[in-house]
């Protein structure tokens, strides 16, 4: 700004030495010069401020463009600083879910989580995240509620191909362990083998790299805290393992994944997209809070796939995963391999002729997901495994997006398991969004 004022000034007073200096000539004469010499300085303020506007866009380009989750950086501007404010990022999620369960039993109204997402870019290489977790609304002895740091870690963007996260992340494992706000999946509930087979929401703490390999091969590997073994069970298999205040790293994992999108050169007229995942861990189960560990010798190791494909107005998503836990005849009703799988398809059947005025944004997904898994698949050898932790889910229902980051949902699950009592059928409704 101070040089488009500077540029003016001296256009003044260009104008008034060369009015002077044709003060002797004819009144023509002299506003044609004038006109002329008015039309050049014109010319050159508007360049200036072009300039400028030029920069400040760049500038608030790299303030705004913190590293997404492959880890790139925004490009640096000399110069362009942002303020502690602009460094700041504030966001979240929440869900709320209306439970009702075949028989009138057990029907509840369950603010499920709110979550509040707090980064800060200390540079353009150097970032943090974290988020807060608060789940079903009240936390008191025997409540069932708990908040936690879900997420507490500090990003250091050194490569595309290369770069480490330091903290309390979450493990590459599955699909929506790492994508689990409300938006991104569907149905009331996360599918039930991100609850039991690859439990979500799974923290770890410790270190790990990521990055693209190629443009379309990307990775991560991460080493942190195990799990407890002896809070392993019949019913929900290594859910109960995780540590989630301060966990002991006398047996460290390691934890990886991989994602490949063969599709992203194709050359197609249609809307399609398709990602091949695969994801691994091994570590072992001597591990206890605060550093108070159980005296058990095992270890666990997980092989999982997934996958998401879209073509024009369907996508398809699935996930399996087999577990194997070294030991587990040391610790009751637990099994030595847990399977499950789930697959699902939905349907984007809202009209373009909706998508006016105030539903300009909206859309609408009808789905049907299929749940399998068993978390007493294999027993050790001599031990009988209890059936009903063999389960299947059919679950039938619809996303309605008013906006894109707010969803109203509703579905119906048809549940089964292989045990004498069987599982009950469910109706479920549901809000949620994302800051």
């Amino acid at each position: 700004m101070k040089k488009v004022l500077c540029m003016a000034v001296a256009g003044l007073l260009v104008l008034a030495v060369q009015g002077k200096a044709y003060a002797g000539a004819d009144l023509g004469s002299r506003l044609e010069v004038l006109e002329k010499q008015v039309s050049a300085l014109t010319g050159e303020l508007a360049a200036a401020r072009a300039e400028l506007d030029r920069v400040a866009r760049e500038g608030a380009a790299v303030d705004a463009s913190p590293a997404d989750d492959a880890g790139q950086p925004g490009a640096d501007v000399p110069g362009a600083v942002a303020s502690a404010g602009e460094r700041l990022s504030l966001g979240g999620y929440g869900e709320m879910h209306a439970n009702f369960v075949e028989g009138g039993s057990g029907d509840v109204f369950d603010i499920h989580r709110l979550v509040l997402y707090l980064g800060y870019d200390f540079s353009d290489w150097i970032k943090l995240g974290s988020e807060i977790e608060s789940e079903h609304a009240y936390v008191s002895t025997g409540s069932g509620g708990e908040l936690n740091i879900e997420q507490l870690y500090v990003d250091f963007l050194l490569h595309d191909a290369l770069n480490v996260r330091v903290g309390r992340m979450l493990a590459p494992m599955g699909i929506t362990n790492q994508r689990h706000e409300p938006p991104s999946f569907n149905g009331v509930e996360r599918p039930s083998f991100d609850k039991v087979i690859i439990p979500t929401t799974w923290s770890v703490d410790g270190i790990g790299t990521y990055g693209n390999l190629t443009h379309n091969l990307r990775y991560q590997v991460d080493l942190g805290a195990g799990l407890d073994g002896t809070k392993f069970s019949a019913k929900d298999g290594i859910r109960g393992g995780r540590i989630k205040e301060r966990p002991s790293f006398n047996n460290v994992a390691v934890m990886g994944r991989a994602d490949y999108f063969p599709l992203m050169d194709a050359d197609v007229s249609v809307a399609q997209d398709l990602r091949l995942g695969g994801s691994f861990y091994h570590g072992g189960i001597n591990n206890g809070n605060n550093g108070k560990d159980p005296g058990i010798d095992g270890s666990v190791t997980i092989f999982s796939a997934d996958m998401e494909a879209t073509l024009k107005d369907v996508d398809v998503r699935g996930a399996a995963a087999y577990t194997v836990i070294d030991g587990a005849e040391k610790l009751p009703g637990v099994a030595e391999g847990i399977f499950g799988y789930y697959v699902e398809a939905g349907y984007h059947f809202w009209p373009e002729s909706l998508k006016t005025g105030k539903l300009g944004r909206s859309d609408a997904v009808v789905f049907a997901r299929y749940d399998d898994y068993d978390t007493q698949f294999r027993m050790p050898s001599g031990i009988s495994g209890d059936p009903a932790g063999d389960r299947q889910e059919y679950t039938f229902g619809v996303n309605f997006y008013p906006v894109p980051n707010l969803v109203l949902k509703a579905d119906y699950q048809i549940r089964d398991s292989r045990g004498p009592a069987g599982l009950e059928d469910m109706l479920n409704f549901g809000v949620g969004f994302q800051l």
